[in-house]
């Protein structure tokens, strides 16, 4: 079990309970003990893409985890939560309710490289405690601004006059929080907003085609095919280019040693060995090949 298994998490299920999902039903299944990980946090309140690994396409994970990632969401405008999502208590109100064209006018200024302030509900560490942890015990947290980007932000299809609700779709850089991306766009159309909705779309390059349900899951801790349930390792690789290793060059990779004499372009490349298995990540550098992350397949 090398590989991939993209669940369409569903909301209330934590990521640390999904990857406690997939163990169990690893388990059910027969297959013993499997090394398993996420590709990104997701909220209990949001759903959507969860990328999860499995054997050694874990070492994929921190590729997954810097990877920009699109999401659907609705604000509601008029209340601000201590949360700004669906729980926690109201922090702040507001009776300005804006338009559709107010809305998309100011979407230009969050997009491309951006500061914003992450929510004092986060899993941001402050002096080596969460802040969520902190926030909870009623402590005031103060959360440093950060840098992110947002590569493109779009108002999707609102009725005409004030609105209660807008839905939008983001892509944004690791370390992006939508909630605080609808805290500030509703703030700078004159009022207050919290995310009442938020679905993950595509993490890295994974997107819900080839998400599967928590029911499918389960069904195959209880025989359904693995081919119905399964992506093999290098569904992870498809954002970069593969690079066909003589055998040879396998050899002296497997083994950890750079490689000299491949006539490729610089960059970053998978390396496949005769029958197209994934060998290593490589780095092609002036005419030679090192190592960034074996597999052991």
């Amino acid at each position: 079990m090398n590989g991939w298994i993209i669940l369409d998490k569903p909301i209330g299920l934590g990521s640390t309970q999904a990857v406690g999902a997939v163990k169990r039903v690893c388990r059910e299944a027969g297959l013993g003990k499997v090394k398993v990980g996420h590709g990104g946090t997701l909220d209990p309140l949001a759903s959507g893409v969860l990328p999860i690994a499995l054997g050694e396409a874990t070492k994929l994970c921190g590729r997954m985890l810097d990877a920009s990632k699109i999401y659907e969401f609705t604000i509601a405008f008029g209340t601000e939560t201590a949360g700004l999502d669906a729980e926690g208590e109201v922090v702040a109100t507001s009776d300005v309710r804006p338009t559709a064209d107010a809305v998309a006018a100011v979407l230009p200024r969050f997009t491309g490289p951006i500061e914003q302030i992450p929510p004092a509900f986060s899993a941001i560490r402050i002096d080596g405690q969460r802040a969520y942890d902190l926030a909870r015990k009623g402590e005031t947290v103060e959360m440093k601004a950060r840098s992110v980007t947002v590569y493109s932000l779009d108002l999707q299809a609102t009725p005409t006059g004030p609105l209660t609700r807008a839905t939008l779709s983001a892509h944004v850089s690791k370390g992006t929080y939508i909630r605080s991306l609808a805290r500030d766009i509703a703030n700078a159309v004159g009022t207050v907003g919290h995310v009442t909705m938020l679905r993950r779309t595509k993490a890295g390059p994974f997107d819900l085609t080839q998400a599967i349900s928590l029911d499918k899951l389960n069904a195959f801790g209880q025989g359904a095919a693995q081919s119905e349930v399964f992506l093999p390792l290098e569904a992870g690789l498809v954002d970069i280019p593969a690079l066909n290793l003589s055998p040879e060059a396998v050899g002296a990779i497997r083994q950890g040693r750079v490689w000299t004499g491949g006539c490729t372009d610089d960059g970053l490349y998978w390396g496949r060995d005769s029958e197209m298995r994934p060998v290593a990540l490589i780095e092609a550098l002036a005419g030679t090949l090192k190592v960034v992350r074996g597999f052991n397949l």
